[in-house]
């Protein structure tokens, strides 16, 4: 797969993971549990179902993988375990909306390292894109502000630093297994979460929701996103995984009433209306036109 249909996978890859992202609210809604032992089994449960993936593919074969992944898969697990794991210690020192504002960074962070490590170039509509979305996610974050937690903004710009860095590599290192490393990322998460937990073992209903939370939003999208970023610029992909800033909100006010409020509105508006230009501006969507009118001809 090659040139506009590869371009067009990465697309729809990075956008359905962002989609799978934006339904965290959704669970943690749901589930009457502290942030620590909400993220300690999310973790356990991605990590037994990333295991299964690599299971699979590998016919359980994943020390020959690990061997493989050489130096880069090492430096990779740990990013996956500061991604996954700074977010929760980032709201606990400081407001969500913070966090967001923060977070809005990735396409510049991913177009940056990018830009040092590999020599990929942010192309002007990107730049352009990121930073209408960035106006619109302070817009969005703006009735929430209060005096910053120095603490709680490094931690988060920590935690977007790590995510751009997987981005990165994902997209340098194709042979990157991928699902191995977020596994293992994931193993390791819940491990570091689970002294904080609430001892004991969640009712079976929870249980439930824990599996589909960390199996959807944590192991099928890192999955979906890393492996469609190989396919478009990082920045490219950093932009359109804003969706799930933005979707976040809508889900839970659809599924609990809870409104947003009008500044979350105008800059959830200003967000998609930035992602929805650069896609439509895309070869791939541009060839997609034409073919279309030339049938119609």
């Amino acid at each position: 797969m090659g040139g506009i249909g590869s371009h067009a996978y990465g697309v729809a890859l990075v956008a359905v993971a962002a989609v799978l992202w934006s339904t965290a609210g959704l669970f943690v809604r749901l589930l009457d549990l502290d942030v620590w032992t909400m993220l300690a089994w999310r973790s356990l449960f991605a990590a037994i179902s990333l295991a299964l993936v690599v299971g699979i593919q590998r016919q359980w074969g994943a020390m020959g993988a690990a061997r493989e992944a050489g130096w880069p898969g090492l430096a990779a697990v740990p990013l996956s375990v500061i991604s996954m794991g700074s977010y929760v210690i980032a709201l606990t020192l400081t407001t969500v909306a913070n966090v967001m504002i923060v977070y809005a960074t990735v396409p510049f962070v991913a177009a940056g390292v990018a830009y040092f490590w590999i020599g990929e170039r942010a192309k002007s509509r990107v730049l352009l894109a990121s930073g209408i979305a960035l106006a619109g996610i302070v817009i969005m974050a703006g009735a929430a502000t209060r005096p910053q937690d120095i603490a709680g903004n490094a931690i988060a710009f920590l935690m977007t630093l790590a995510f751009g860095g997987q981005l990165v590599m994902a997209r340098r290192y194709p042979s990157l297994d991928m699902a191995l490393i977020n596994a293992v990322g994931a193993a390791l998460c819940a491990a570091i979460c689970w002294p904080f937990a609430t001892p004991g073992i969640p009712n079976l209903q929870q249980l439930a929701i824990l599996a589909l939370f960390g199996v959807t939003t944590t192991a099928l999208a890192y999955l979906l996103f890393l492996t469609g970023g190989r396919h478009i610029p990082s920045g490219e992909a950093g932009l359109i995984g804003l969706l799930d800033v933005v979707l976040g909100p809508v889900w839970v006010w659809l599924a609990f009433a809870e409104q947003p409020g009008q500044p979350a509105i105008i800059g959830g508006c200003l967000v998609l209306a930035s992602v929805v230009w650069y896609l439509a501006g895309q070869p791939w969507t541009r060839s997609a036109r034409r073919k279309s009118g030339a049938g119609a001809a």
